[in-house]
């Protein structure tokens, strides 16, 4: 699947080779295989996905991937509605800069559990150097997620990524927290 990807030098910025994952939705046969392997690739019946190609790929296992049950929606600041003690903020590590990323409580309290735990996979479009992902799975296995007056605990138990930077070595700044499963490699 890798002769579907584009490639764009110095975007968003001199020195960075974007990757373009956006032909993916450009053929309904292509789509399709990408989904039943990330659909193959993803165990957990949550799904975290950050904004906003994350999506993308998190919805359509709805419908298609059986086991999965919820989407966690990852967003940057103002894009989620919540209630009062409902938002986490995360401070990231991107490859071009810091950020802010937040998440619900209640999203991740509304999934599937697997005995006393929250099991979640992290699905993105693109793993460069990790630092979304690190960011994300570390402020999600601190948690303790109240649920019907009881408490859960949460684990990320793997990380799926459409395309995978290997040069960049995101995968193994990742390894330490969960397993790295990649689609495309490049």
């Amino acid at each position: 699947m890798n002769n579907v990807l584009k490639f764009y030098k110095d975007f968003p910025k001199a020195g960075i080779n974007f990757v373009d994952i956006m032909p993916f939705l450009q053929n309904k046969e292509v789509f399709n295989r990408l989904m039943a392997a990330v659909g193959e690739a993803c165990t957990t019946a949550n799904i975290v996905a950050p904004e906003a190609r994350g999506f993308l790929f998190a919805a359509p296992l709805l419908c298609t991937a059986d086991k999965v049950k919820n989407i966690v929606s990852v967003r940057k600041s103002g894009k989620l509605p919540f209630a009062e003690g409902d938002l986490k903020e995360v401070l990231i590590e991107k490859e071009y800069g810091h950020d802010k990323l937040y998440y619900r409580l209640s999203d991740i309290a509304a999934g599937e559990l697997v005995g006393d735990v929250f099991e979640l996979t992290i699905l993105d479009d693109v793993l460069a150097t990790g630092g979304t992902a690190e960011g994300l799975a570390e402020s999600l296995n601190a948690l303790r997620i109240v649920r019907d007056g009881k408490e859960y605990g949460v684990k990320v138990k793997e990380f799926v990524f459409i395309v995978e930077i290997e040069e960049l070595g995101g995968a193994e700044r990742l390894r330490h927290i969960a397993p790295v499963r990649s689609i495309c490699k490049i």
